[in-house]
């Protein structure tokens, strides 16, 4: 069988995560991935897809996945065996700093001869950086929408001519200069994207490498799926890379583009086709106002959808709207992400409602049937103080006495990275910040230190690392006690997590004072690591109805393979 064109690789957060000692702590407690983030981006499977239906071999490799699977798994080796025309290598999350550069400098040790290609937002920052300090990469694709300009660069690969005509493009010529190619490939629809989960099952027996498609390490017992509304954001919120402002200096891009509404309502259908897990909308369908949003819905009644289907909202939605999707999807959860009880530091955050608008829209949101109602608090805001994150906490309490358990409030800290192009990225002094990090480098460097405190690239004028740290511990300790109190989590549950937010605690303790760490503490790392600490990881999970794969869901894609 000939080897795939292009490979794409996810690599863990930190390639030597097996055996360094380094505490990640509460970073991804509140998504699905562990610490090493091994869930690779969404673009990699419309990547693949577009590459497909060009004619174009893709493989993905989820190596974060396997080497999280199984201790005895050897990277080294595994890439040694892999031949194709390029390699892609995602950069997307700042987290990524040390495992993408350092799975690129090892398979450029491996094949020599294979070009390294990075892409994704954080790649697209530190274009500049990369490709004058890191050799072993050879081409960066910039911007959000990178499936034609990739299509076009392994035209070019294979070809060994023609870069300057990729769009997106930075890469060295013959002299070794870099050349920076124009940012023009910014569609303003995302309907050439096509979500095929088939083709992944399909790629996945193809190479006989499960696994390595595998989104993150519990999917197989919770095999959520998602489908996204738009790339790019209307808000400015000051911490997101995702943001309208971050997405100008980023992507060149000054507004977002979407998937029509019909589209997006066939995307879940075909997916809800092949399983009964939940599936995820990522982007606030109000986004492209409120005709596209009542569009979705009226496409999305027409089909026998079962699954729970996830929104989430950036501000809360308006009555007419919650009353329709009442009526129109059968089994809806919502995610909103407050940040704070404070409107007013919500507001210096970027979000501008107040908590009447949002308890008025929860209400209404239950009485049209919502399932489950996910609120997101932060720690580690612009003039959030310890003071303020415990009211944040308490109001979690009110909320749950008011509108009852459907309620799941969470608390997580600002971690471990603000994005890069982000507003208080940008600005950070404007915004009360100090940033202790501001090349890749000194990220990657973050990512390598003992503990997820000493990794944060920030601190703010009201609370210094040592204070975000001790007050996420403690705010979360509270908010398993009211969790307790409301029945949201049994009493042993809530138990064991408290114990664990003491050791957590203590962990944090130890490694400040040691200079060398002895064998017991790294056994202690290892095994904290490994724990849920703020909340129970699996208190976000929607209802999965039954296995992975439907009845019909099975009986069309072996129809497809045979």
């Amino acid at each position: 069988m000939p080897g795939p064109d292009l490979i794409l690789v996810h690599p863990p957060s930190v390639l030597g995560f097996r055996e360094l000692p380094i505490f990640f702590g509460p970073i991804s407690d509140v998504v699905p991935s562990s610490s090493i983030f091994e869930i690779y981006p969404i673009g990699f499977l419309t990547i693949s897809e577009y590459l497909h239906r060009h004619g174009i071999e893709t493989r993905i490799v989820n190596l974060a996945q396997k080497m999280l699977r199984s201790r005895s798994f050897e990277p080294r080796e595994f890439l040694k065996k892999l031949r194709p025309v390029a390699f892609g290598i995602d950069l997307h999350w700042l987290p990524h700093a040390d495992g993408s550069l350092s799975v690129a400098e090892l398979m450029k040790e491996l094949h020599p001869g294979i070009p390294i290609i990075l892409g994704g937002l954080s790649a697209t920052y530190f274009r500049e950086e990369i490709m004058r300090d890191y050799p072993f990469v050879d081409f960066i694709v910039c911007g959000d929408s990178t499936e034609e300009p990739v299509r076009r660069l392994i035209e070019a690969i294979r070809q060994n001519s023609g870069y300057e005509t990729v769009p997106n493009l930075v890469w060295r010529d013959g002299s070794g200069a870099t050349r920076f190619n124009s940012m023009t490939w910014r569609p303003e629809s995302l309907d050439y994207v096509n979500f095929d989960y088939d083709l992944l099952l399909k790629m996945s027996l193809r190479h006989r490498d499960p696994s390595g498609y595998l989104p993150f390490k519990y999917w197989l017992r919770y095999p959520v799926t998602a489908v996204f509304s738009c790339r790019g954001c209307h808000h400015n919120c000051g911490s997101c890379g995702g943001s309208i402002s971050a997405f100008m200096k980023v992507c060149s891009r000054n507004a977002p583009c979407f998937r029509s509404p019909e589209v997006l309502a066939e995307d879940i259908r075909n997916a809800a086709e092949l399983t009964s897990a939940p599936i995820m909308v990522i982007g606030d369908l109000m986004q492209a106002g409120l005709p596209y949003a009542q569009r979705f819905l009226d496409a999305i009644k027409k089909y026998p959808v079962k699954n729970e289907i996830a929104l989430e909202f950036f501000n809360p939605p308006p009555a007419e709207l919650i009353e329709r999707i009442g009526r129109s999807i059968e089994h809806f959860n919502v995610e909103i992400s407050p940040e704070s009880h404070d409107p007013k530091i919500r507001a210096t955050f970027g979000k501008l409602y107040g908590n009447k608008e949002m308890e008025d829209s929860i209400g209404e949101l239950l009485a049209a049937g919502c399932r489950r109602i996910d609120l997101f608090f932060m720690v580690g805001l612009p003039y959030q103080d310890r003071a303020s994150v415990m009211k944040s906490v308490d109001y979690c309490g009110e909320l749950l006495r008011k509108f009852g358990k459907r309620l799941l409030p969470m608390i997580s800290p600002l971690a471990p990275f603000i994005d890069p192009g982000s507003r208080i990225f940008q600005e950070p002094e404007r915004y009360g910040y100090t940033l202790f990090c501001k090349t890749l480098k000194e990220h990657r460097e973050a990512m390598l230190k003992p503990s997820w405190k000493h990794a944060l690239n920030y601190e703010t004028r009201w609370m210094k690392r040592d204070e975000i740290a001790s007050t996420t511990y403690e705010a979360a300790l509270r908010l398993l006690e009211i969790k307790e109190r409301f029945g949201i989590l049994e009493r042993s549950k809530a138990q064991s997590l408290m114990r664990n937010i003491d050791l957590a605690v203590d962990l944090l303790k130890k490694i400040d004072c040691k200079a060398v760490m002895d064998d017991t503490l790294k056994a202690d790392i290892q095994r904290m690591n490994s724990a849920d600490s703020l909340c129970d990881k699996h208190e976000l999970d929607w209802p999965v109805k039954c296995g992975f794969a439907t009845f019909r869901g099975v009986s069309r894609l072996l129809s497809k393979i045979f």
